[in-house]
């Protein structure tokens, strides 16, 4: 198998997705100076995504392991689906990648964590953490002493105000705005455009102005 760009000795990354995302991340890839070597994914009869050649399915990852690839991201806006794979390439010996656009700024104190990507026109505050396998979407904002958890998904245009906590696996939609000092459980869903005043529970769905518990978490 021939790589698409780059040498042996700078292998491209491996992209796990092959939709809309992946994309973004593709592009967001590219503008740091970096390449993507393939997606693995299923974009109907297409072969290639913004002309990165696509592979049908996770059975090619040993091949390309031991051609030498070593790098892979995960491109799936889905935080359950993200945490499958991010497990899986890991466990097949490959390192997850952070990826972070040029035009997004991360403090030098925050800690950004691996497999995470960071969109064009994003924020990442003083003192903040982003956890693994995090989306930090494009324009969102996460000020100062917030805490993104593991395979949290922050929507474009949300503005996360300080010492905000943001619980694993948990998705904040579009627009979506927090003030300061809530805590957010984890695996929860805040709908598009709602302003969170309150806690919200693990596994909870709170959408509103304010964001108001549609549904509670039966675990």
């Amino acid at each position: 198998m021939e790589e698409r760009r780059g040498t042996v000795s700078s292998k491209g990354i491996i992209i796990l997705g092959a939709g809309g995302h992946a994309k973004v991340v593709i592009e967001a890839i590219e503008a740091s100076g970096d390449n993507a070597a393939y997606c693995i994914g299923s974009c109907g009869t297409s072969t290639t995504l913004l002309n990165v050649p696509i592979l049908p399915d996770e059975s090619h990852l040993d091949r390309l392991r031991a051609e030498g690839y070593q790098r892979a991201f995960i491109a799936i806006g889905a935080s359950s689906v993200r945490e499958r794979l991010g497990n899986l390439v890991v466990g097949k010996g490959f390192n997850l990648v952070t990826v972070i656009h040029p035009k997004a700024w991360v403090s030098p104190s925050a800690q950004v964590g691996n497999g995470v990507v960071i969109m064009a026109g994003a924020m990442i505050n003083a003192c903040a953490v982003i956890g693994d396998l995090a989306i930090i979407n494009t324009g969102a904002t996460v000020d100062h002493d917030c805490t993104i958890g593991r395979a949290a998904h922050i929507a474009p245009q949300c503005g996360i105000a300080g010492s905000v906590t943001v619980g694993s696996g948990s998705m904040l939609g579009v627009g979506t705005k927090v003030i300061p000092g809530i805590t957010i459980g984890k695996n929860a869903t805040i709908g598009a455009g709602s302003v969170v005043v309150r806690n919200i529970p693990e596994g909870a769905l709170a959408m509103g102005v304010p964001a108001r518990i549609t549904v509670r978490s039966t675990s």
